[in-house]
């Protein structure tokens, strides 16, 4: 079997270090939780934490986060589909938009719901994901704050998300002018300019961050304690909030080089052979996790880091445990840490028994 563990220490741990260091520098900040997957033990133990706004992308997360905490603010960090206005009105306060005409159905459902959604206006900075052009912003906001059943709360911007720009000072700069464009235009408060997400922590620390840029929404370094910019643990946050834990079903000395006719395997991979390897052999362990959970082994780490990967089929991972001094028996676990888009689709997987601890 094999299961993925919540440290809730860890997660405790990192937390607090964000609610100090955005309190340090008078900034607020929404946890982004689409890495749970809705799973309800451990919205249940974030959510008592403390935070009253949370983000997701998926809607069957928010309805999720509604049952639990009916008062926290959830905001849809997406721009809605037209077959999900109804839901989008029903289990999310607040919605990212880039389009006039899925805000103008978004108030076509408030008022049928008798409620005010609340919006955030995505603005493109250059990373050409989702975002409304910087020269058509005023003629898009001038229809929009006309229409019934919908305040426009705030601004923002994704970087790094797609084509990996990564944020600059100049670029939050660009973001805080548009607010101030804005409400000298129409005469209305922006009350959030929301700048991005974990990535931009490093330019808070070395206070590279505008005035006017005053939200955030933080999902991988509040899981995983990550410099984004550096790549490597924060001092004082933890890297093991998340773990992957996997039995060995079989521990064989075998050859290294397979035998008999080689071809593709059902991965579309050929075996690069070194002839040097002809007649050796090594430890190789069979774990019970496959490529179905996995996807691929490029975003996991073993803990025992003399273990190294041999390949992985459907069900199945063999790794090499040759070099590694602990005894592996059959039954035993093997763990590893795993980065973000990793942990996304062990959480994503039914297969994976899910642990708080």
């Amino acid at each position: 079997m094999a299961f993925v563990t919540l440290n809730k220490k860890s997660l405790s741990t990192n937390y607090k270090y964000l609610q100090n260091l955005f309190k340090k520098y008078d900034k607020d900040w929404a946890p982004v939780v689409k890495l749970l997957c809705g799973h309800k033990q451990f919205l249940e133990f974030l959510l008592s934490l403390g935070k009253e706004q949370v983000c997701d992308a998926r809607l069957t997360n928010l309805k999720t986060i509604k049952s639990i905490k009916p008062e926290v603010e959830t905001i849809y960090i997406k721009p809605p589909a037209k077959r999900s206005i109804k839901s989008v009105i029903k289990y999310a306060d607040v919605s990212f938009n880039t389009e006039f005409i899925t805000i103008k159905w978004l108030s076509e459902e408030a008022k049928a719901q008798n409620k005010v959604h609340r919006i955030i206006i995505m603005i493109e900075l250059g990373d050409l994901r989702e975002g409304v052009l910087g020269e058509h912003l005023l003629d898009f906001y001038k229809k929009v704050f006309d229409l019934p059943n919908i305040k426009v709360v705030g601004i923002g911007a994704n970087l790094n998300c797609l084509s990996g720009v990564m944020p600059s000072k100049d670029k939050l700069i660009q973001l805080s002018l548009y607010e101030q464009l804005i409400e000298a235009k129409f005469g209305k408060r922006i009350e959030n300019v929301t700048g991005g997400s974990s990535v931009m922590i490093p330019l808070l620390q070395k206070k590279q961050i505008p005035k006017g840029v005053n939200h955030f929404r933080i999902g991988e370094t509040l899981f995983f304690g990550v410099d984004l910019f550096a790549n490597k643990t924060i001092l004082k946050m933890k890297n093991d909030v998340f773990l992957l834990h996997a039995e060995v079903i079989e521990i064989t000395e075998k050859p290294i080089i397979p035998y008999g006719e080689i071809e593709e395997n059902p991965s579309g991979e050929i075996l690069e052979i070194n002839p040097e390897d002809y007649g050796t052999t090594h430890k190789r362990g069979i774990l019970d996790i496959g490529l179905l959970d996995i996807a691929t082994t490029d975003f996991l780490e073993p803990v025992d880091k003399k273990i190294t990967f041999i390949g992985a089929s459907s069900d199945m991972l063999v790794v090499d445990l040759n070099a590694t001094q602990k005894k592996y028996k059959v039954g035993d676990v093997v763990s590893f840490k795993m980065k973000y888009m990793g942990a996304l689709r062990i959480m994503n997987s039914r297969y994976i028994e899910k642990r708080l601890i």
